[in-house]
């Protein structure tokens, strides 16, 4: 996998990203205080939030990022790993991570009037709209203290019937399967490169942006 070195918020920010990741801002609008890149091969994407800090301990802190993440989502939470991490350019600087999977939950199904099975929460939109089996998630979370900021990355790994090898996970993901229970496919193995590229070159270059 190839990096290049990408300036973020104006270059005030500088991170390496997958030669193969583009600025989703030269298509639609993104707010400003968010960069999101997309993979222009697949459906991964990368997406930096510059957030106001929560005032609590890291631990509790990274709690409370996830819940913001996976609120209102529906899906199955389960938690891989998590802990603190280091910066290779910014060492001084708290930062913790935490890895997790969102595993559609199954509809739930009733009987109608003519007793034919229908599911109570039918999928919305076309026809055509496939769902991820489930989406693997990197939560990355760098606390700013004197700048009373929390910057938040994510790494977002969906994976959809017939982009991976469902032989690669052992154990299911979801469906009673235990987190840490299961392999790897590519694609989390391609997170796991981007994720540890992103610790060692992340780097705030101007604090003057969360002035």
């Amino acid at each position: 996998m190839s990096f290049h070195t990408t300036p973020l918020f104006g270059g005030a920010i500088t991170v390496d990203l997958p030669s193969n990741f583009h600025d989703v801002s030269d298509i639609r609008q993104i707010p400003d205080n968010q960069e999101v890149y997309l993979d222009v091969n697949g459906f991964s994407s990368i997406v930096v939030d510059i957030l106001e800090r929560v005032e609590k301990p890291d631990d509790e802190a990274l709690k409370v990022h996830l819940a913001d993440v996976v609120s209102g989502t529906g899906d199955e939470t389960s938690v891989v790993r998590q802990g603190g991490v280091e910066l290779g350019k910014m060492s001084n600087t708290p930062a913790s991570h935490i890895h997790f999977l969102q595993t559609p939950s199954p509809p739930t199904i009733s009987l109608s009037s003519g007793g034919a099975v229908q599911p109570v929460n039918p999928p919305s939109g076309p026809s055509h709209r496939r769902t991820a089996d489930f989406t693997s998630i990197h939560l990355i979370l760098l606390r700013l203290t004197e700048q009373t900021t929390d910057i938040v990355i994510t790494v977002n790994v969906p994976h959809y019937p017939g982009e991976y090898v469902k032989d690669e996970l052992e154990g299911g993901v979801g469906n009673g399967g235990q987190a840490g229970s299961f392999g790897k496919t590519q694609l989390m193995k391609d997170a796991e490169e981007v994720v540890e590229r992103i610790l060692r070159s992340f780097e705030v270059r101007d604090f003057g942006l969360f002035n």
